[in-house]
């Protein structure tokens, strides 16, 4: 696995294979692959789907030791409102929200920008918000090795929005804490440091 990049160039066997198969499933659903609307479509569609998979091959951990300074700070460290786009692995539908991460550094903290990163890499993978959760404190826990580390994420699902029970207006939150977060007070300053809105 790479450390991280910005995912813009594509294998062309891979992009390919994947346009012929787009263009199948276009053939399956009644689509004409020769209509002007659709006819660049498959590429546009392999291309897509190889960047918002992109996760798959690039290694968070490396992120974060690629940033770690020592410090001596004690205190909570909390980056909100994380921007997240992801793909639900069960329909191949989008999921999307925001995940809010704090630490307690234990000699060592990590430049801010790459918890964000971190962020994207778990969620550029087919997913379900409850690893995905998991996968970003896991990987900040075992990395930097903090006194604590606590995840939230916020999410809306489009397999729940456009299809089965279709509810527009239901978020599902996720969380997990470890270390000195797993303790009531910590956990609660936490949470209310990211309900409120302090500008």
């Amino acid at each position: 696995m790479g450390s991280y990049s910005s995912f813009e160039e594509y294998q062309e066997d891979v992009t390919d294979d994947l346009k012929g198969n787009y263009s199948n499933i276009l053939k399956g659903i009644g689509e004409d692959v020769d209509r002007e609307g659709i006819v660049k479509t498959p590429e546009r569609a392999a291309k897509a789907i190889q960047f918002l998979t992109s996760g798959h091959c690039q290694d968070p951990a490396e992120i974060l030791k690629g940033a770690m300074f020592a410090e001596d700070y004690n205190d909570m460290v909390i980056v909100k409102d994380i921007e997240l786009y992801s793909l639900c692995e069960h329909h191949i539908l989008p999921f999307f929200g925001k995940a809010h991460i704090a630490y307690i550094p234990n000699g060592h903290i990590v430049g801010l920008s790459k918890i964000p990163r971190v962020v994207d890499v778990f969620s550029r993978r087919l997913q379900v918000q409850e690893r995905l959760t998991h996968d970003i404190l896991e990987c900040i826990n075992d990395t930097l090795k903090p006194k604590g580390v606590a995840v939230v994420v916020e999410a809306s699902h489009m397999c729940m929005m456009m299809r089965g029970v279709q509810k527009q207006n239901s978020v599902t939150t996720t969380s997990g804490f470890r270390g000195q977060f797993e303790q009531l007070e910590t956990r609660n300053e936490f949470l209310k440091l990211i309900s409120t809105d302090l500008s």
